[in-house]
């Protein structure tokens, strides 16, 4: 039985590569029965060749981001990805240095077909920490902070998130007794417990790399905008907007601010030039 908690990971704080990671933002998913090209494939990645290690990955991802001029609006990357043995089979680790992205839901839902994916990231900068784990197309337990858990089982993994070193109740509620954790150390740790793939250091820096470079994921379109806001004395605020609406004041906005200033005053009246003397 596989005991591995947040202890053991502890290297994680002593690694300039995790400092990188958070520094830059990461996602790190590892998918059972698929190889490293069938995943980038799904991800539809553009082959870029093999990296030798993190430094080949780094090096391919800051080319990539040299050649945008660091358009920092452009959000494709070169992900790594290679093969290493875990529970029940082969599994493919990817790395991205993606500022916390992840895969797009399409690629999940393909990927994730008859198997299982396990990824957890960091937005680098201001960070939002996420645990995702899918089994069959199917997000199954999601979260942020583990007490506020989301996905079709969010109670399922309750048992093992306290096991790992998650400060939790049986419940699955917050247990302010519970000593402080690492919960990155955390995140590793559950990860392992449900890939059988232990990452350490080493694994990632030695491995080989098929690289490929990811596509900007285009916005998702939107038609319109909710404000529902209710204060602390109950008393709510309910507006909408439709997309209609906002791009018309949009464009009177900007037809006001592109138009022509035009200055007027009013012009004095007009004064008799003439000087009057007084004298006796």
């Amino acid at each position: 039985m596989n005991s591995v908690t947040a202890h053991d990971y502890a290297w994680i704080r002593t690694s300039p590569l995790f400092r990188h990671m958070m520094e830059s933002g990461y996602t790190l998913t590892l998918i059972r029965g698929r190889t490293p090209l069938e995943v980038l494939h799904a991800m539809e990645a553009e082959p870029r060749g093999t990296g030798e290690g993190t430094a080949g990955l780094i090096e391919a991802d800051d080319a990539h981001r040299a050649e945008l001029g660091h358009d920092y609006w452009d959000q494709s990357y070169v992900a790594g990805a290679f093969g290493t043995p875990g529970e029940n089979g082969d599994w493919t680790l990817v790395l991205g240095f993606d500022g916390g992205l992840g895969f797009a839901a399409p690629s999940v839902e393909t990927l994730s077909k008859s198997g299982r994916i396990v990824a957890h990231s960091t937005n680098g900068g201001k960070p939002i920490h996420l645990f995702h784990w899918f089994e069959d197309g199917e997000l199954r337990t999601t979260f942020e902070g583990p007490s506020s858990r989301d996905g079709s089982t969010p109670d399922e993994l309750v048992p093992l998130l306290r096991e790992v070193g998650f400060p939790l109740t049986p419940e699955g509620e917050q247990d302010e007794s519970a000593p402080d954790v690492d919960m990155k150390a955390a995140a590793f740790a559950l990860t392992e417990r449900l890939t059988g793939v232990r990452v350490t250091e080493s694994l990632l820096q030695e491995a080989t790399y098929e690289l490929g470079l990811v596509p900007d994921q285009p916005a998702e379109e939107w038609t319109g905008l909710v404000i529902d806001i209710t204060d602390a004395h109950g008393k709510r605020l309910y507006k909408e907007w439709t997309y209609e609406e906002i791009a018309a004041a949009s464009d009177r906005a900007r037809a006001e601010a592109n138009a022509p200033i035009v200055i007027t005053y009013d012009k004095p009246p007009a004064t008799d030039g003439s000087h009057h003397e007084t004298g006796e």
